[in-house]
């Protein structure tokens, strides 16, 4: 084996040119992201004899060459001898290949940095994290069987293979999971299988990584006990279809991670309302408050409808507005200055022909900052978002002072143009002392975000590890009745 991945190498060199060895016989150290990681080249270069006659070869030409042989046959080559595994290991070029696979370098360093161990890891400081071989890590990336991803909410559920760069389908759900006097267990034990019938998959083949809807938001011992009955009736259904594992994680959680962080506040407008959840380390922490503004995508659509009706537009469905709402509205910056512009805009939906907006573009987000605009005894998401800070702020929960500062946008509407900037803006003139820190961060992924966050866990090297119930330890969890 040894002599044919020699024979490789040597083939390579070869066939470059004489002159491309003579470039840069003392190569210098990466300056990318991952320089921490970087080979000590000096090293090597004083065993370069033992390399033989690749000695002639600067090393960052070697690099190039295994970068062309790929990642089965560098691996091999780390048998050759020590120092031929000194080098084949040097996470530069193990990055690289992670760079070419589906996901952004910047979430695989993310997800193998802080979300390989589970909860658990996420409680650790950077300067506490081991130093990561991702030529392990890339070989158990590669066996990793992947899962069926399950992000379901009480308006669209997005469902697919993990391997995939995207949910495979899509599908209107309008399930109120939060409502515990419906037969629950039922309802999503036919939800669950007719997902697994449209994917055509077995479901004893595959684990499954499933959000949890944001839903009874108190710290209550009644929200609690809601809680855990839904929690419990979602891995009753999928454990009763015989699923191997199950990753449960809360939708908010899921989106933070697709942003890339483990601390913060995601704002998820979502069908029917807004929610404004705080969380550290991973988890959603109730004990400081969620807070909840009635106005969701359906309140959206439905004004621009009223706002169409009003002009005498005919639509033949709510899916002519949402398309309308979807590509032609966005958020004001500055919302008075923006009544005295032209913002007339046409789109042609397949259905219905050719439609005109104007204010409409920008009033139907606005209802989101001016709920009065709507009819609607509510606070602003501004307001609710600057609630939740200032709670934030007032707990002092953890060492980090300036977690709370990221806030990640989440859900479809969210999606509209002009949205974090508002937000932002609005934060700022709330917390003028620290205007600076704020950053809100429009959905990553648009509306797959929680979908793209659950991609991130079923990935990691060490899937499904400690972030799996297993089914003896949810057993445990029910007889005890332990609060989840």
């Amino acid at each position: 084996m040894a002599t044919s991945l020699l024979k490789k190498v040597w083939e390579s060199v070869s066939n470059r040119s004489s002159s491309s060895y003579s470039s840069t016989s003392n190569p210098t150290r990466s300056s990318s992201s991952s320089s921490s990681y970087n080979l000590d080249i000096d090293q090597i270069c004083l065993h370069a004899s033992f390399i033989g006659a690749f000695d002639r070869i600067p090393l960052d030409i070697f690099f190039q060459i295994l970068k062309l042989l790929g990642p089965k046959d560098t691996a091999k080559l780390s048998v050759v001898c020590k120092y031929w595994k000194l080098i084949v290991s040097d996470n530069r070029l193990w990055i690289h290949f992670l760079q070419n696979t589906d996901l952004p370098w910047d979430s695989v360093f993310f997800a193998e940095n802080y979300l390989r161990s589970g909860y658990h890891h996420l409680l650790a400081l950077p300067r506490q994290m081991p130093e990561l071989s991702f030529m392990h890590i890339y070989g158990q990336r590669a066996r990793v069987p992947g899962a069926i991803i399950i992000d379901g909410g009480s308006g669209y559920c997005k469902y697919g293979w993990s391997k995939y760069e995207s949910p495979s389908g899509r599908s209107a759900t309008f399930l109120e999971f939060g409502n515990i006097e419906s037969p629950l267990y039922s309802r999503l034990r036919h939800f669950y299988a007719t997902i697994y019938s449209r994917m055509q998959v077995k479901s004893s083949r595959h684990p499954v990584v499933v959000s949890v809807p944001i839903c009874q938001y108190d710290d209550t011992d009644s929200a609690k006990a809601a809680r855990r009955q839904l929690k419990e009736a979602m891995y009753l259904a999928l454990y009763g279809m015989d699923v191997p594992a199950i990753v449960a994680i809360n939708q908010a959680t899921l989106a933070l991670f697709a942003a890339r962080r483990t601390s913060g506040i995601v704002v998820n407008i979502g069908f029917h309302q807004t929610s404004v959840v705080p969380i550290v380390h991973g988890k959603v922490m109730r004990k400081i408050g969620v807070e909840v503004v009635g106005i969701g995508a359906l309140k959206l659509t439905g004004f621009l409808r009223e706002k169409m009706q009003q002009k005498n537009m005919n639509f033949g469905s709510l899916y002519t507005v949402r398309s309308l709402k979807e590509n032609l509205c966005y958020v004001a910056l500055d919302y008075e200055a923006e009544l005295s512009k032209d913002t007339k805009a046409s789109l042609k939906v397949a259905s219905d022909g050719w439609f005109t907006l104007s204010k409409e573009r920008f009033q139907t987000g606005e209802i989101l900052f001016q709920p009065r605009l709507a009819g609607l005894l509510a606070m602003g998401v501004q307001q609710a978002v600057a609630l939740c800070m200032d709670h934030c702020l007032s707990a002092d929960i953890t060492d980090d002072e300036g977690w709370f500062k990221t806030i990640v946008l989440a859900g479809g509407s969210a999606c509209l143009p002009g949205l974090a900037e508002r937000l932002e803006k609005e934060l700022r003139g709330y917390f003028p002392s620290m205007s600076n820190g704020i950053r809100v961060i429009p959905p990553p992924f648009g509306a797959d975000s929680a979908w793209h966050g659950a991609k991130l866990i079923s990935n990691l090297s060490t899937f499904p590890g400690s972030w799996c119930m297993t089914k003896k330890q949810f057993r445990y969890k029910s007889l005890h009745n332990r609060i989840w």
